[in-house]
């Protein structure tokens, strides 16, 4: 089932924005046409009891004045970019710099700030919302008109899939993610108990302003070994908390196992599949209690984490890494599946 009613209008140019309920099964799921945001994700715990397990605002206008990304869709160009500049062919390009020296998330004025337009459908009986949105020549600094489709699906049995891509008309380079901050107890804590387990073998350590090193290091002996599982917590003050790019052991561009997350006392869980080669571990580091949640409670440090499957950071700044560029006449496309279930 899907509903829609109007969410507000923005605040510099009046735009309306809506918000689109899917209901499916015991799972609720609301989305803004503004920034394509996972504004709400309802599911029962192991009582039945339900709960929001992502972090967002009660106002549209929280959205817009924010700088956490809550739930939001990222590109042209997720995470970050050194200096926010980039070469291709001998052209240069300048991202505008919105986190310190480096470009993120596509720059000030990303797609998260965009108003989508939105298509709704069945998928094998599951609610879907298809999502579009025209990136112009030069938006951003980034060349070329880019075309973008973002699909949700929300399947009764607790599946939320999500589905990008993209085409251009010039060389460009393009790199989609959902930026929602998870927290699978639903109450406010912080998620440090939260226990979870990364398919990924490998990470790039970064320097002092996150930007990648060009190292793509083993996890073996360091705090980012997930691969046999542990809590959130364990070894975070080693890290120095964690927002770093995690390397997928298959790198493969089929779906595969990416992570699975677990919280014992609502015995809500989290299983992740991507077509992606990283994904991007965020533990909340930033968040102040500036940020207020939807009971009025400050998010503290730590309050969600994020999985943003991605191409790595930087990657058009690496010939080592994987290539981020999108040619005229190919599509981009990504898909991550995220599986709840208590």
């Amino acid at each position: 089932m899907i509903d829609k009613r109007v969410y507000g209008n923005t605040s510099e140019y009046g735009d309306q924005v809506m918000l689109y309920t899917l209901q499916a099964g015991e799972y609720t799921m609301n989305v803004s046409t503004y920034g394509g945001i996972i504004v709400n994700l309802i599911a029962p715990d192991k009582h039945g009891r339900k709960a929001d397990i992502v972090l967002g605002y009660s106002t549209l206008g929280e959205y817009e004045r924010s700088t956490t990304y809550f739930g939001a869709l990222i590109g042209r160009f997720a995470n970050r970019i050194k200096d926010g500049k980039f070469s291709i062919d001998g052209r240069n390009y300048q991202v505008p710099r919105n986190n310190g020296p480096n470009a993120l998330h596509g720059g000030p004025e990303g797609l998260h700030t965009k108003i989508w337009n939105v298509l709704t459908s069945e998928v094998d009986g599951a609610p879907a919302l298809h999502l579009s949105h025209i990136s112009e020549e030069g938006e951003m600094g980034f060349p070329g008109t880019l075309k973008v489709h973002v699909d949700y699906i929300l399947f009764p049995e607790g599946k939320l899939e999500i589905t990008y891509a993209a085409i251009c008309d010039r060389v460009t380079p393009v790199n989609l993610t959902n930026h929602a901050y998870f927290n699978l107890a639903g109450d406010g804590n912080d998620v440090l108990d939260h226990e979870i387990q990364l398919y990924c073998d490998k990470y790039l350590p970064v320097d002092d302003t996150l930007i990648p090193t060009g190292e793509i290091r083993s996890v073996a002996g360091t705090p980012f070994d997930f691969t046999a599982g542990k809590r959130i917590g364990k070894d975070i003050d080693e890290a120095g908390g964690y927002d770093h790019c995690m390397v997928l052991t298959d790198t493969g561009d089929h779906l595969k196992k990416c992570a699975y997350v677990a919280e014992r006392k609502t015995g809500r869980t989290m299983r992740v599949s991507t077509t992606m080669e990283g994904v991007q571990f965020y533990s909340g580091n930033f968040l102040n209690g500036t940020d207020i949640a939807r009971d009025g409670n400050p998010y503290y440090q730590y309050a969600g984490f994020c999985l943003e499957t991605q191409h790595f950071p930087d990657a058009m700044n690496h010939d080592n890494f994987p290539t981020c560029l999108l040619q005229p006449g190919e599509t981009y496309k990504h898909t991550t599946l995220f599986e709840f279930n208590v």
